[in-house]
């Protein structure tokens, strides 16, 4: 009877602990999400270079900070090294697409993290950052 209960305790306990991981995780991403869109407003129509500058630089602070806070890698290195450095910024860059698209069908202009380009640069600059600091 006990094995029961000390068994569904750590159910509960893993589901909470899950929860508020997932919780932490949109938080985080709601804030990022605000400053890119913040950034971006005033970068719509302005120098894409600049907005290229600034997004790259952002992937490599942001790259940088997650080097620092997890020094591991994240998932276990498979047989060919540095495959995440092309495949990371790929589907990040579609997922941004995706984004940008359905922000324009509702009539609003996107900033320019949500397209493609802008998108892998980010995610590239951030994957290479990583790469580089953790071996």
């Amino acid at each position: 009877m006990e094995d029961l209960f000390i068994a569904l305790l750590g159910f509960v306990v893993e589901l909470l602990g899950e929860t508020l991981t997932d919780l932490a995780f949109a938080a985080i991403v709601d804030v990022v999400s605000r400053a890119f869109r913040s950034v971006g407003s005033s970068a719509r129509e302005g120098d894409p270079v600049a907005s290229t500058v600034v997004l790259i630089a952002a992937g490599a602070v942001l790259g940088f900070l997650s080097g620092v806070i997890f020094p591991h890698p994240l998932v276990h290195p498979s047989k060919y090294h540095g495959i995440s450095l092309l495949i990371s910024p790929l589907i990040t860059g579609l997922i941004m697409a995706v984004v940008g698209r359905g922000i324009r069908r509702r009539g609003r202009v996107p900033v320019r993290i949500e397209s493609f380009a802008y998108g892998f640069s980010f995610a590239f600059t951030f994957a290479l950052i990583r790469i580089l600091m953790v071996r």
